[in-house]
């Protein structure tokens, strides 16, 4: 799916670069991104961190061999899919992706885990996750920020409240042991996490925007007795702040990647 057409830093000015010392050019911190389903694309984040002054490796587990290390790398993401951070027997790539989350953790590497990514660094991190467990959640749904997110710089770049895309049934039922809870939904606790200073975990999709859940199927919404219509209303009412709130999280761990701001 394309990105919708938005400006390609959703209405914000870009941040300055650095200078590379030696060439004089502009320096861009390079950024793995591992994308786990074509289902579940970089969308709007990309054109948002590319206008931060990152420069993104974009990889699709299933096509493109991961790196071994994240040697060379300012900080990784890791985007969605239908799948368990287990199930190696349907995503062969998940243990090369798993390892370079373990590194990014033991490293303190700026890191944003989306929905599955986010799965993975619990997974990995020690804590659990469960298949279809709870209630389900479509949509944009009510993000709320915790106490210990008031000073996180990633959650303070959201509204005390935000309604951000959510689109999953599987979910982190436990955290790691000694992570940052940050965020949580009525239907699902465990919506943003952070692991030592730069390594975060969520369960929302801040690369979805109104235009992609426009081309959701209805029929397979209405098997998981959520309304297409309903979703659809829900998208274009929230939008403009959603997108706001997004794009400005997407700053807030660009930064990170760029060695901005102090640690939380």
């Amino acid at each position: 799916m394309n990105p919708p057409e938005l400006p390609a830093n959703g209405g914000a000015e870009a941040s300055p670069l650095n200078t590379d010392a030696e060439t004089g050019l502009p320096h861009r911190p390079r950024v793995l991104v591992v994308v786990n389903s074509t289902g579940s694309p970089v969308r709007r984040l990309e054109p948002w961190l590319l206008a931060e002054g990152l420069d993104l490796d974009l990889r699709l587990g299933a096509e493109d061999p991961l790196p071994e290390t994240l040697d060379g790398y300012a900080g990784l993401v890791m985007l969605g899919g239908g799948l368990m951070p287990d199930e190696d027997d349907r995503a062969p790539w998940l243990p090369a992706e798993r390892a370079l989350a373990s590194q990014a953790i033991d490293a303190d590497l700026p890191t944003l885990g989306v929905c599955l990514g986010g799965q993975i660094l619990a997974h990995v991190g020690g804590g659990e996750v469960r298949a279809k467990f709870g209630a389900s959640e479509y949509g944009h749904t009510a993000i709320e920020i915790l106490d210990a997110g008031s000073t996180d710089p990633l959650a303070q770049a959201l509204a005390p409240v935000t309604m951000i895309v959510e689109h999953h049934q599987d979910r982190i039922t436990r955290l790691p042991e000694g992570a940052a809870w940050l965020a949580r939904s009525e239907a699902c606790e465990n919506q943003m996490f952070r692991l030592g200073h730069n390594v975060y975990g969520v369960q929302f999709h801040p690369e979805t925007g109104v235009e992609h859940v426009r081309r959701w199927n209805a029929d397979e919404l209405a098997e998981h007795g959520q309304s297409y219509d309903e979703i659809v209303a829900r998208a274009e009412q929230s939008e403009e702040a959603s997108t706001l709130a997004c794009r400005a999280f997407a700053g807030a761990f660009a930064a990170r990647v760029r060695g901005e701001g102090a640690s939380a």
